[in-house]
């Protein structure tokens, strides 16, 4: 890393803790002037208190939630890149086909959530197929685009020089892809959190296996509000981690801006 990459990385990082430091002291210094009551808006630091209080029930509820979203996630990713890797033989297969991709994506998560929890008898099943009808279109539309997208040079060169279709997919097509895969990954990855959690507020599991959905759920019955904050934290904080984690595969976030 040379001397101009530093700045700009510590300032990737220290800009928006400032942000988010300034939002949280804004909340709790307005919360302190009202007056308001936790059970309708908490403070930070209620909030604190009660992840602190909670972690054990809500550790566990995370790591329901987050093998959901993982399991979700693989899934996608090992069939949006086969699907993918059919459309590209042919672009009937695609124009065939792809329609159907975009149907899964345009239709409303919670609307067929009811059915696929009712045809699967395993809960736990269910809610992985959910997550994985919410995250395979970004893994399918975007490696579809980078392995279309080659320098058609390249492509005219390996022609030329009688590769073979085999050839042309693992030595051009593939590595082409790499960009737009991974983004389409960093997309798939919080989309896959998203249908988890959606899909556990329509099953409204509870009990030893329930995610982080069902302790919302069950905290806003309560009105423990502080709890459901607490939760909704680790579900933001799981989110921005998965970005963070796959930000490095990404073109645009190694190299820098200007």
């Amino acid at each position: 890393m040379n001397d101009t990459d530093s700045p700009s990385r510590a300032l990737r990082y220290a800009a928006p803790a400032l942000i988010a430091v300034a939002l949280l002291a804004a909340w709790q210094g307005l919360v302190a002037y009202y007056d308001v009551p936790p059970y309708i808006v908490p403070a930070p630091t209620v909030v604190w208190r009660a992840l602190v209080a909670d972690r054990a029930l809500l550790a566990d509820s995370l790591e329901v939630t987050l093998g959901i979203a993982l399991t979700a996630l693989a899934i996608a990713t090992v069939v949006g890149v086969g699907v993918a890797l059919v459309f590209v033989q042919s672009r009937w297969i695609e124009m065939s086909l792809f329609p159907y991709a975009v149907l899964l994506q345009v239709t409303p998560i919670v609307a067929i959530a009811p059915l696929i929890i009712i045809w699967v008898k395993d809960t736990r099943a269910a809610l992985v197929l959910c997550a994985v009808v919410v995250a395979i279109f970004p893994i399918i539309s975007n490696t579809t685009l980078g392995l279309r997208s080659v320098d058609h040079g390249l492509l005219d060169l390996f022609r030329m020089c009688r590769a073979s279709r085999w050839q042309i997919l693992t030595r051009l097509r593939i590595p082409s892809a790499l960009p737009y895969f991974f983004g389409g990954l960093r997309i798939a990855s919080g989309l896959s959190l998203i249908g988890a959690v959606v899909a556990e507020f329509v099953a409204g599991t509870g009990g030893a296996g329930a995610g982080l959905a069902y302790q919302i759920l069950l905290a806003g019955i309560q009105l423990n509000v502080p709890r459901l904050f607490a939760a909704l934290f680790l579900i933001a904080a799981s989110g921005v981690l998965s970005r963070i984690a796959l930000a490095r595969w990404h073109e645009s976030e190694t190299t820098p801006a200007g």
